[in-house]
């Protein structure tokens, strides 16, 4: 902390906060999380525990007229047995006024070592980093610090050198969505500039992100969530993680997904509800899952992933991304006479042949961060303008 400025101290607290779904008060500061503590403590997952504590789509929204403010936080770091590198520290970045004016990273932290290959993770606590900016202009202005969304991150104290109120209500609708590790935000260059997050800018939506990376995996308790979530329009991007995992046959992920749909509808009885297949993913369109690390890219400076089922397992209700869409499809077209507010988007429109000939995933996996912003792009035309299923709720 820099002691030449006459600081003010605002406790971080729910009211500063947006995006969460939950704000959990620590020994020394808050945690935001995406998932509810009754959602929580049903899951023995330590993949979804960790995604949805990575704020995504969380930012602290304030008005001051400060010109200089420093956030202390403790980020939990990821390091990953075997592999040469450790992921980059997370983004931190700053809206003024709604525009981009910086974006800054926290130093230290927790760090969480993490085996793939047997299974298991080690946490160890570490020393509180501190976030700052300077030269803001001297007017009475509205901030936005959005959270990095691949790394959990604890609030300790917010300092500023004026007063700092919450923001007024901005009016605009709310954007629920759910999806995977993709959703979340993997491999995106900062918070603003997950797909999600830069659909709902250029929407003027508030988004809330229920990407968990790695676990959009039909859960009970996370349609339980996006029931119990106040929202204006929702939209769940379902598929790839449930390849991924090997999960389920055909079978059993046609019924979940109708509960999934019935879940959401005893809250949101009439809400705009999209659903949304994969995006194109090559290595899994037409072989199943389970996904593994290819041990041969370990210290390459880039993990690659690959599909391990046998596509001739198909016939028996293994599931693969063509499976999934045409499912997802017909499921839809059943659903819709009788819920008009019942929606379906290909998830090739966002990203699909022509797009993976141009810019192939980098890990055969995820896609990049041109890639993020061409599928949000995409999405705030195709959801959110006229025709869309959102297009009421457009700026």
């Amino acid at each position: 902390m820099t002691t030449d400025t006459h600081w003010t101290t605002t406790p971080v607290t729910a009211d500063l906060l947006r995006g969460a779904i939950e704000v959990e008060r620590t020994e020394d500061g808050v945690l935001p999380h995406r998932l509810p503590a009754w959602a929580r403590a049903q899951c023995t997952d330590g993949q979804l525990l960790m995604a949805e504590s990575q704020p995504s789509g969380v930012r602290l929204v304030f008005r001051t007229r400060a010109t200089v403010l420093e956030l202390d936080t403790r980020p939990t770091k990821r390091v990953y047995a075997g592999v040469s590198f450790r992921p980059a520290d997370g983004v931190y970045d700053l809206l003024v006024d709604g525009r981009p004016a910086g974006h800054g990273s926290v130093q230290g932290g927790n760090t969480l070592s993490i085996d793939m290959a047997a299974g298991t993770a080690e946490h160890r606590r570490g020393p509180a980093g501190t976030l700052r900016f300077d030269e803001l202009p001297d007017t009475v202005k509205d901030i936005e610090i959005w959270l990095p969304h691949n790394e959990t991150t604890e609030l300790l104290a917010l300092r500023t050198d004026a007063p700092v109120e919450p923001a007024p209500d901005s009016g605009r609708k709310v954007w629920l969505h759910h999806g995977s590790s993709i959703s979340h935000g993997s491999d995106a260059a900062g918070p603003t500039a997950t797909w999600p997050a830069l659909a709902a800018s250029l929407a003027g939506v508030d988004l809330i992100n229920l990407g968990l990376g790695g676990s959009a995996l039909l859960d009970p308790f996370t349609a339980r969530t996006l029931r119990d979530t106040a929202a204006d329009m929702i939209s769940v991007k379902i598929g790839i993680n449930l390849v991924n995992t090997d999960l389920m046959r055909l079978r059993a992920f046609t019924s979940a997904v109708h509960g999934l749909l019935d879940t959401i509808r005893e809250g949101h009885p009439d809400t705009p509800l999209l659903v949304v297949s994969p995006v194109l993913c090559p290595m899994h369109e037409d072989t199943p899952g389970p996904t593994a690390m290819d041990v041969s890219s370990l210290g390459t400076g880039q993990v690659r992933f690959q599909a391990m089922g046998d596509p001739a397992e198909v016939g028996g209700g293994k599931l693969t991304l063509r499976v999934i869409r045409d499912e997802l499809a017909r499921i839809v077209t059943q659903r819709s006479p009788d819920d008009p507010n019942l929606h379906h988007l290909d998830g090739r429109q966002l990203y699909g042949e022509d797009d993976a000939a141009e810019l192939p995933l980098p890990d055969d996996l995820h896609p990049d961060a041109t890639t993020h912003r061409r599928m949000g792009e995409r999405f705030a035309k195709l959801a959110f303008t006229a025709g869309g299923a959102f297009q009421e709720h457009s700026a």
